[in-house]
Parts: structure tokens; C-alpha cells; sequence
């Protein structure tokens, strides 16, 4: 190995540790009681507990917040992906009138503020009776995921040689068999990636899971910034919190790693 060589694998390892370093005292901290997080630098915990993981599991209050965020992420996902998929297909195979002026609208409702629309859904929800339900964030989160999906997908989309939906007509096959036998299949890798950033940004949104939420439906994100008491933050249980926050994202990860990868590689992100 050349002189470079190492000095780029050493650069590497010493940012891989930098990066994985706050992750390392979370998890520490996680581990520790709030006497001995406030107290003395401890890089490796003296005394480890898991008491505050304890208290995760068997405090309703944070379970339940468990529970709601996976319900409306996953709602939100499913429902994204669902509609981003014939959209984005609908925008790489046909021309029709206005149609890069409606994509171009997409983007821009994906890069205006959330907190714009707060007001609207508050009255539109409460009105109608979802709001403080999981559903109420899901559907809410859908103004921001479903244009980012149909933006990536349709970069996938148009990468397809149009000849194979040709050959699917003259096959004899359907619309429909061709779009979820071979078409589907063939975007493997841009499904995973819009299913990577759809979950990530409805995970840890704060401000419209904050707003549309009151007491039944309260995500990990909003029980985590309200858990001040009398005696002040519980450093502990607020660490192993945050430990299995970030357990989620690292499955989704996991399951899609290899379309994610290959997305990033070939796709439009």
C-alpha cells in the first residue's frame, strides 16, 4: 500500500469516527443515570443501567409515541409511493398540455416552508374530525413526500427505453400486467431510494407532527421535547429515547441498501 493509500484510508477512519462519535455518547449517556451524565466525564460508563430503556418500554406514554410515529410514517410511505408511481410514469411516457409546468408546480409545493401550511390543515383537520389522529400527520406529510417521489421516480422512469413498453403491446400484455410485472421490477432501485426519503423526512419532522397532534396521537418527536419536569430534563431516558429513534431509519437502511446504493448511482437525487 502506497504512502496515499494509507493517508486515505486514515482520513477515512478518523472521519468515520468523528461521525459515529456522537452516536458512541448517546449511547453512553443512555446507559448512565442523570447523577452520572451531570456529574464526571465518563467515557466508558462506570456503573451501566438499563433502566431507562426500562422506562421506555413500560411507560405508556412513550410506547404509545412509539406507535403513532411508525403508524403515520408507514401510512405515509405506502400512500407516496402509491400515488408518486403512476404520476411519475404518467410524466416520462406522455406529452400533454402543461405538463412540465404541473411538474415544475410539484417542486415547488416540496420547497415552500411547512410551516405555511399549519393553519390550513389545523382548521381543515379539526374540522373534519382527524385531527389528533396518526392519519392527520400522514396525509399532511404527503404535500412534501409525494412531489420529492415523483421526482425521483420519474428520473428513473425516463431512463426505461420506451421500446419495452412497445414490445409489452405487441406481446399482447396489458397496460397494467406490463406496469406491475415488468415495469415496476425494472425501478426496483428508484422505489427504494423514494421509500428511503419518504420515511426519513416524515420520521423526524417536528413542526406539523407538533401541530396536528394533541394528546392520543402524540409522536416520539413531540413526547421527546416536552419531557421537562419539576426536577428538570431526564438526560437518561431522553438518550435511550434517541437511541431507538434512530433504530427505525437504520432498518430502512438496511432493507433498501443495495437499491439504495445503485438509486444514488444512477437516479435523479
Amino acid at each position: 500500500m502506497t504512502a496515499d493509500a494509507r493517508k486515505a484510508h486514515w482520513t477515512l477512519y478518523l472521519y468515520c469516527g468523528w461521525l459515529l462519535l456522537p452516536l458512541y455518547w448517546l449511547l453512553t449517556m443512555a446507559v448512565k443515570r442523570n447523577q452520572d451524565i451531570t456529574g464526571t466525564l465518563e467515557v466508558i460508563p462506570a456503573r451501566p443501567t438499563l433502566d431507562n430503556f426500562v422506562e421506555i418500554f413500560t411507560n405508556p406514554v412513550w410506547y404509545e409515541a412509539f406507535a403513532n410515529s411508525l403508524t403515520y410514517v408507514v401510512v405515509n410511505t405506502l400512500v407516496s409511493v402509491a400515488v408518486a408511481l403512476p404520476a411519475a410514469y404518467a410524466f416520462s411516457r406522455y406529452r400533454f398540455l402543461g405538463d412540465r409546468h404541473l411538474f415544475f408546480w410539484l417542486l415547488t409545493n416540496r420547497m415552500a416552508p411547512p410551516a405555511v401550511f399549519l393553519l390550513p390543515f389545523f382548521q381543515l383537520y379539526s374540522a373534519i374530525g382527524l385531527f389528533d389522529t396518526p392519519f392527520a400527520v400522514a396525509l399532511a406529510h404527503c404535500l412534501f413526500t409525494v412531489p420529492l417521489a415523483v421526482w425521483i421516480l420519474e428520473g428513473f422512469m425516463s431512463a426505461v427505453p420506451r421500446e419495452l413498453d412497445e414490445m409489452s403491446r405487441i406481446d399482447g400484455h396489458s397496460r397494467a400486467w406490463f406496469f406491475f410485472r415488468i415495469f415496476i421490477p425494472v425501478i426496483r432501485s428508484g422505489i427504494g431510494v423514494t421509500v428511503f426519503f419518504c420515511f426519513m423526512f416524515s420520521w423526524v419532522e417536528l413542526l406539523i407532527a407538533r401541530t396536528l397532534t394533541a394528546s392520543d396521537a402524540k409522536p416520539i418527536v413531540v413526547v421527546m421535547t416536552r419531557t421537562v419536569s419539576a426536577a428538570g430534563l431526564d438526560w437518561g431516558v431522553l438518550a435511550a429515547a434517541g437511541v431507538l429513534t434512530i433504530l427505525p431509519g437504520i432498518a430502512v437502511v438496511w432493507f433498501v441498501r443495495r437499491h439504495l446504493v445503485k438509486g444514488f448511482a444512477m437516479g435523479r437525487v
